[in-house]
């Protein structure tokens, strides 16, 4: 069986892997996958406001003058939006999945990590269900907020919409 493990990093590792690996079985496999919302207009807002350097640069791209400090135009040596993005989403892969993918390994499990940019957590964990051909979705569920089920959390909203199983790790408040 095929597992994917939803996770902001927030999830109990403990008990999330040995559902996982139990789910699994010994020929089956896991992926633990991240969503990370990262709108690319946040990094445009970012330059204009403190990326904006005094003087004279050359666009090479256009082959033309241009002022950075236009809003529009990338700073003197900004890596581009894709390199910023894509060290972010490794950053996050890391961050949110080394635990969990250490621990369903230390259980034998075949394991990989994923992580994936998106504007919509929910339709994206829906549609690397499909993509993977997982037939379960692990999920953690926090319990945060006195409206959570009123204004709908990402497990809430996958417990209504997905085709497949859903497991929802709770995790203890403090």
């Amino acid at each position: 069986m095929h597992v994917l493990i939803a996770t902001d990093g927030k999830i109990d590792v403990e008990t999330a892997s040995s559902f996982a690996a139990g789910l699994a079985g010994p020929s089956g496999r896991v992926t633990v996958l991240t969503v990370v919302e990262v709108p690319r207009a946040f990094l445009h807002d970012m330059r204009g406001q403190w990326g904006a350097m005094d003087g004279v640069g050359v666009i090479v791209d256009d082959e033309f003058v241009a002022t950075p400090a236009v809003p529009q135009e990338a700073p003197r040596g900004w890596p581009g939006d894709d390199a910023v993005i894509e060290r972010y989403l490794a950053d996050k892969l890391d961050q949110h999945t080394t635990p969990i993918i250490a621990a369903l390994r230390e259980e034998g499990v075949e394991v990989e990590g994923s992580v994936v940019e998106s504007e919509n957590v929910t339709n994206t964990i829906l549609d690397q269900l499909e993509a993977l051909g997982a037939e379960v979705v692990v999920i953690g569920s926090h319990g945060q907020g006195l409206f959570q089920g009123l204004l709908g959390s990402t497990g809430t909203k996958l417990v209504r919409r997905c085709p497949k199983p859903v497991l929802l790790i709770r995790s203890a408040t403090t």
